[in-house]
């Protein structure tokens, strides 16, 4: 399987001697599935199937199903009048009338209630459904294409922006020596300023030194960054569902890119900062369009 945007439009028809068939697919992005039907009530014993073979085909999403059926010209109303039923029903009503004395003025619309049409033609009620699947089937497939052009689009627009990321990053990169050695200057300093005011004890002083540059170090972010980053190049090659994947990722990522953030007090290093959340928030919203 293929990387699917959960985004897609599918169309299709199928007609023959009696019926013309019009369905279209319709999707957008949802946690799991959901399937809404705006069918004929003449379709509804066959709308489970319909949903397994949609199912069968796509793994999350929220879908709109459309069916329109059409009667062929030469079908109207009175090719369903079961003349049979009329010829019974006018023998007994002229019993009825003639001997009460009565009298009574047929419409010919009165014979359009359901009561007089013919009984189920479970051969023309096969025929039609299976017309429907048929063009169904191929709107499905529509649908499929639709999806995996759009998913192949969104898979090179996170490419994009994480390239992006990339480049902040290694601003980041570049000044996490600095960073750290920027602090060890600034705590030494602090010593020779107190040293002439209160007695400093060396090894005590150079511990405290020791906790506060690892405390404020972000080598280690660096290196989970890269791992993480390294394991989205990764899903982006997998086949199937990855939406769920990235947005796991995209969680660790955006929690170490913060933490970088909250220990560095330079400007520069807040904003590469600021603009990596951006980029990660851009995959955010494609990834979430994705099966």
């Amino acid at each position: 399987m293929s990387k699917l945007s959960m985004t897609g439009f599918g169309k299709a028809e199928s007609k023959n001697q009696d019926h013309q068939i019009e369905i279209e697919l319709k999707s957008v992005n949802h946690r799991f599935k959901e399937v809404r039907f705006r069918s004929p009530s003449s379709l509804n014993e066959i709308e489970l199937d319909l949903k397994k073979r949609l199912f069968e085909k796509f793994k999350r999403g929220s879908f709109e199903v459309f069916i329109r059926v059409r009667k062929e010209s030469h079908i109207g109303h009175f090719e369903n009048i079961d003349d049979l039923k009329i010829n019974d029903f006018l023998k007994k009503l002229t019993v009825i009338l003639e001997k009460g004395g009565f009298k009574y003025n047929l419409n010919p619309t009165d014979f359009l209630r359901p009561e007089f049409y013919k009984d189920k033609d479970e051969s023309i009620n096969e025929a039609l459904f299976k017309l429907v699947f048929e063009a169904y089937d191929k709107a499905i497939e529509n649908l499929y294409n639709s999806r995996l052009t759009e998913g192949e689009k969104l898979i090179e627009v996170i490419r994009e922006h994480k390239l992006q990321y990339l480049e902040f990053f290694k601003v980041i990169e570049e000044k996490a020596d600095e960073i750290k050695e920027s602090l060890e200057l600034k705590l030494k300093k602090k010593l020779q300023e107190y040293q002439g005011e209160v007695t400093v004890d060396d090894n005590r002083f150079m511990q405290e030194i020791i906790y506060y540059m690892e405390k404020y170090d972000i080598h280690e972010e660096i290196n989970r960054i890269k791992i993480h980053l390294s394991k989205l190049d990764k899903i982006l090659q997998e086949k199937g569902e990855i939406g769920r994947q990235i947005d796991f990722l995209l969680q660790e990522l955006n929690r170490e890119t913060n933490t970088v953030g909250s220990k560095s007090s330079s400007e520069e290093v807040s904003s590469a900062v600021v603009q990596m959340k951006v980029q990660l928030e851009k995959i955010r919203e494609q990834g979430l369009n994705l099966e």
